[in-house]
């Protein structure tokens, strides 16, 4: 299933800052919390994107860890390697295509994380066996992503807004149907936990930011709502009205962030 998706640095940085100003939790410690890491693992983050989550691992231990952070975008590779200047290269950072055999060495690994990321895989049994291949006896896999309930208010003032239905979302609709059964046939043990985080929007303008940055021409899953800038701009237009309607009738907008934390064990 070849899911056509590309994201730029800057839509994926504002959307990071959205969460970071409006939201009600932190999301980097809760995944800390249930994750319970230990000082001297070694961890691959698979899709590391900028490397948020390799940096956060990284200062939560101290530094007594090795890190090697994937991704396939060499731009936001660049911003990772950008920043890990800041603490002398101590994390690497290489280029990784997922759909592809995994160049990194198997038995490893003691933990491969893979946020908000896995389910753009073309082949979901094959890059969760290759993630599995790369962990040691009892090494765990941890990845993340939205449940169907997530943001429900985005979906459903976009919804009013165009008068057509919403797109399937890889990340709520592959969970339940492929991702978390594959995890369970290939590792001993699966968990799962939940986290929501309120997002509350005292004007239209924070909410619109997000969602240009979720909707944007760079974002090829919404093609059926617009195909040209034009059309991008009219459904902007169009939702913008419909959620200042929100805001009259509700005094808030709260866009709730539900997100399913998913850890498997070799």
């Amino acid at each position: 299933m070849k899911i056509d998706f590309q994201e730029t640095t800057d839509d994926l940085a504002k959307r990071i800052n959205i969460h970071s100003q409006f939201g009600s939790r932190d999301i980097d410690a809760w995944m800390l919390e249930i994750l319970d890491l230990q000082p001297g693992i070694k961890i691959m983050d698979a899709g590391c994107g900028s490397g948020k989550q390799c940096f956060s691992f990284y200062h939560y231990l101290n530094g007594n860890v090795q890190i090697t952070g994937t991704d396939v975008s060499e731009s936001l590779l660049d911003e990772a390697r950008a920043k890990n200047q800041e603490i002398d290269n101590a994390i690497e950072f290489k280029f990784l295509d997922f759909n592809l055999p995994f160049d990194l060495p198997e038995n490893y690994y003691d933990l491969i994380s893979a946020c908000f990321t896995i389910y753009y895989a073309q082949d979901i049994p094959f890059t969760l066996a290759e993630m599995h291949r790369l962990l040691v006896p009892g090494g765990r896999l941890f990845t993340t992503g939205p449940m169907p309930s997530n943001k429900q208010l985005f979906y459903d003032i976009i919804k009013e807004a165009t008068g057509k239905p919403i797109p399937p979302m890889p990340g709520s609709s592959r969970y339940a149907s492929q991702i978390y059964g594959t995890m369970q046939d290939l590792f001993s043990k699966t968990e799962q936990h939940i986290f929501q985080n309120p997002l509350t929007f005292g004007s239209v303008e924070p909410f619109m930011v997000y969602t240009r940055a979720s909707m944007s021409e760079d974002r090829k899953l919404w093609n059926s709502l617009f195909q040209t800038h034009e059309e991008f701009e009219e459904v902007m237009t169009a939702i913008e009205k419909t959620a200042q309607k929100y805001l009259e009738r509700d005094g808030s907008l709260v866009m709730t962030k539900v997100v399913g934390g998913f850890i498997a064990t070799k």
